[in-house]
């Protein structure tokens, strides 16, 4: 599983280095290849292929005809793009991505379970204040995992 924060930079061409204590796992559970969606909060996510075949699979069963589940499918499935880990443990990220989650240089990796978020860094601290400010009530699933 993922998990943790990293504070990563995107270079000139648009590339990302995955941090070290993810390459290993990404190169033997993925061969390096990665998918990378949008999602609607503003971020991207970032899928090992495996995972992201197993999500697909998923979202590809759900009923088609029903509108939320087909306008899902198409922003889903249809802004996914395939990433390849480089011999320097980069993945190139496309400009449409990047335009998306507004992503320049500096960017959070937020792990994230099965998959990672990509965070634009200043968006990212943004939420994260609002979050830790936020009063409004825990749902009760959250509730109960409280420690």
């Amino acid at each position: 599983m993922f998990r943790g924060a990293f504070k990563v930079t995107l270079d000139a061409k648009g590339r990302l280095a995955i941090p070290s204590r993810f390459r290993e796992h990404l190169l033997t559970r993925a061969d390096g290849r990665l998918v990378a969606t949008v999602d609607r909060s503003g971020c991207l996510l970032i899928y090992p292929q495996p995972e992201w075949e197993d999500f697909a699979r998923r979202l590809n069963a759900l009923p088609g005809l029903r509108p939320q589940v087909r306008e899902y499918q198409r922003v889903m499935l249809g802004n996914a793009t395939d990433l390849e880990m480089d011999g320097q443990s980069r993945v190139l990220l496309s400009r449409a991505l990047r335009e998306f989650a507004s992503l320049d240089k500096q960017a959070m990796l937020v792990g994230h379970g099965k998959k990672f978020e990509l965070w634009d860094e200043e968006r990212w601290s943004k939420r994260l204040t609002e979050w830790v400010a936020s009063d409004e009530p825990l749902d009760p699933d959250l509730a109960e995992l409280r420690v």
